[in-house]
């Protein structure tokens, strides 16, 4: 079987214990991102068509996000470089109602290529997305940041 690059997509999720509101301005809000993700910083408003910026304190950056859709408080598509510096990978956030102040968040990233490097950097950063995700919950759900020190 030969793989190919759209065989490398991969989704994770998980359910945040507030309203699809409250997790979609966790990640689009650059001041609550900083919470939880973008422990450097994070520069402008995810909105449709907007260039944001991350920063992280444990890998090199700045890091460019090129909003692709925003469309509170449901869906935010973005393009960001490939790790490889050739090309752009999608990610999509969607936000889904499981019952009164509850949502499922998924994180899917499309991009990569089928090959060593690529499987690499996906196997990376589906680690990455699934830490991410555990530590929104962990700041939504109970004010804790757990991204300090973690990969230094």
């Amino acid at each position: 079987m030969t793989l190919t690059d759209s065989d490398l997509d991969f989704t994770v999720w998980a359910i945040m214990d507030v309203s699809p509101q409250k997790a979609f301005d966790a990640v689009a809000d650059p001041a609550q991102l900083g919470q939880h993700f973008t422990m450097a910083g994070a520069q402008g408003v995810m909105q449709t068509g907007a260039t944001v910026t991350w920063e992280f304190a444990d890998f090199p950056g700045p890091f460019e996000v090129e909003v692709v859709q925003a469309d509170p408080p449901r869906l935010l598509v973005f393009d960001w470089g490939h790790p490889s510096g050739k090309g752009t990978n999608r990610v999509t956030f969607r936000f889904e109602p499981v019952d009164q102040d509850r949502c499922k968040v998924s994180v899917t990233e499309t991009g990569w290529t089928a090959d060593k490097m690529g499987l690499q950097a996906a196997y990376g950063n589906c680690m990455g997305w699934t830490h991410m995700l555990a530590s929104m919950k962990a700041w939504l759900d109970h004010g804790i940041q757990l991204r300090p020190g973690m990969f230094r």
